[in-house]
């Protein structure tokens, strides 16, 4: 068997001459090296192949990690944006509830000290070792949980104490007993206008127009609405706080005895029925079922 072989350099074929056990040898031989170059050639390509699919199916799994993560972060967003309006919220309404306590904190002329609505409600504790230095949105929301539940317990008591001033103020008297008139008499003692003698006159006179308006100098309940002696047509009226208000001489009642009045409500008109030399009222007040001066109530507003 010749085998040639042609060279690269100057293109010179070499002849080889191989004998019978030569050629069998080397045909064993190249047989031999193409197998293991198909068995190496095919171990390759399954390896590439198995690579490439393991890394589309990497590349797959990266692509629905990142779709999940933008998912997250819009989320995380609207989340976000959703707290920060509720935060606001709560802000504006703690600024608008410590604008008005400070408000009727001066109109009631209370002390602030007692109604602080300037400064943040006072809290504190120790420093936990779990604390964080991140914002801590449930906490801030927490915070401004306990600031307007705060505000509004002071609101609560603020309104208490106004209310209960105001029903004192509203339940004592005040002012006169009619809207137009003079003062005709005072209380103390004076000449008796049917004796002539030295008497004591426990009331104050108000003279006027027969049939104008006699008022409620404060809020009450009508315990006495008809005749009396030396009174005429009376009204009575309980204040409470030990408060009681009369109103004699009356030409007509406008009330009944039960029912409720508001300072300045129209509860007769003047007369003279009774004890009376003409047209007045008189106006009497009582603390603790006794006469007393009410001179210094006639004065107040």
């Amino acid at each position: 068997m010749n085998i040639i072989f042609v060279g690269k350099f100057r293109g010179k074929p070499v002849r080889c001459q191989i004998d019978g056990k030569r050629q069998l040898a080397a045909c064993t031989s190249i047989i031999s090296m193409l197998a293991v170059l198909l068995v190496t050639a095919g171990y390759w390509y399954g390896n590439t192949q198995a690579a490439s699919n393991e890394l589309a199916e990497l590349e797959n799994d990266i692509s629905k990690q990142k779709m999940l993560i933008s998912q997250a972060r819009q989320s995380a967003e609207t989340e976000l944006d959703a707290l920060a309006a509720r935060l606001g919220k709560m802000q504006a309404n703690v600024i608008r509830l410590n604008a008005l306590g400070h408000r009727l904190v001066k109109v009631a002329k209370l002390d602030s000290k007692e109604f602080d609505f300037k400064n943040a409600p006072s809290y504190g504790g120790p420093l936990e070792n779990d604390s964080v230095a991140s914002i801590d949105f449930d906490g801030v929301i927490a915070n401004l949980d306990k600031q307007l539940a705060s505000r509004e317990e002071q609101l609560d008591v603020l309104e208490e104490v106004i209310m209960n001033r105001q029903l004192r103020s509203e339940s004592k008297p005040r002012g006169r007993p009619i809207k137009k008139g003079w003062t005709s008499s005072y209380y103390g003692k004076r000449t008796d206008p049917f004796t002539g003698k030295l008497a004591m006159h426990k009331g104050m006179d108000f003279a006027g127009k027969e049939g104008s308006e006699i008022i409620a100098v404060a809020n009450g309940v009508v315990t006495w609405a008809g005749e009396r002696y030396g009174y005429g047509e009376l009204v009575e009226i309980n204040h409470g706080n030990g408060y009681t208000t009369r109103y004699g001489h009356n030409a007509k009642l406008l009330v009944e005895v039960g029912d409720s009045v508001e300072k300045g409500q129209a509860i007769s008109l003047m007369g003279s029925t009774g004890r009376s030399t003409g047209p007045h009222v008189h106006y009497e007040v009582l603390k603790n079922d006794r006469q007393i001066n009410p001179s210094k109530f006639v004065a107040l507003k």
